[in-house]
């Protein structure tokens, strides 16, 4: 399948003041772009063209650097414009999701230090996630265009710690950009419906 960049889910300016529309038309419209763009040329005559998004990401790791790196960005960015909203993030988190963040991850509070600590200890570039496997939600940190889809399980929540995502907006402040994700970013209507689907 040909990789595509979907328009934004809401206006350029919509997450302001957490993230600023200058840093969304250069994240989504220039770095994006780029990893559509590449990774459809790395597609061609690469075996995986009638795959689908996530088997490509899969059977790429660890074989075909260079169409993983822009496939699984491109798979990490497609769920990273939806897993933002305006008036986003906070504690009004759906029941079910409630509940498995209580009894997996400690509870919101814990959930909330865990993540952000994640996203700041990841050196470099990378993401920080919550992943459902086996059921059972866990907190984890991949480096670079990784995701927890390369260890069987399936991300319902992530966080790009790339500089591109937050610079323009926090500088070097990456603990500050984490906050005003959880705090006000996060759609945690679209992370529930991840954890349903996962959880089966």
């Amino acid at each position: 399948m040909a990789f595509e960049l979907p328009p934004l889910p809401y206006a350029y300016d919509a997450l302001g003041p957490f993230m600023s529309k200058e840093t969304l038309e250069f994240h989504h419209d220039k770095h994006h772009q780029a990893y559509v763009t590449n990774g459809n040329n790395l597609l061609k005559d690469s075996g995986l063209e009638g795959q689908s998004l996530e088997e490509i990401v899969k059977a790429s790791y660890g074989k075909n650097a260079g169409l993983f790196n822009n496939a699984g960005q491109h798979y990490n960015h497609l769920h990273f414009w939806q897993w933002m909203k305006p008036n986003g993030g906070g504690k009004s988190i759906p029941g079910d999701l409630q509940k498995a963040i209580d009894s997996d991850l400690g509870g919101y509070d814990k959930f909330k230090a865990d993540f952000i600590a994640a996203g700041t200890t990841q050196f470099g570039s990378g993401w920080a996630w919550i992943a459902v496997k086996d059921g059972k939600l866990s907190i984890d940190k991949t480096p670079n265009g990784e995701s927890p889809l390369i260890k069987g399980a399936t991300p319902i929540l992530g966080v790009d710690v790339w500089e591109h995502s937050y610079y323009i907006d926090y500088r070097n402040a990456r603990p500050k950009y984490l906050e005003a994700f959880v705090d006000s970013l996060i759609n945690w209507d679209h992370v529930a419906e991840l954890y349903a689907a996962a959880a089966k």
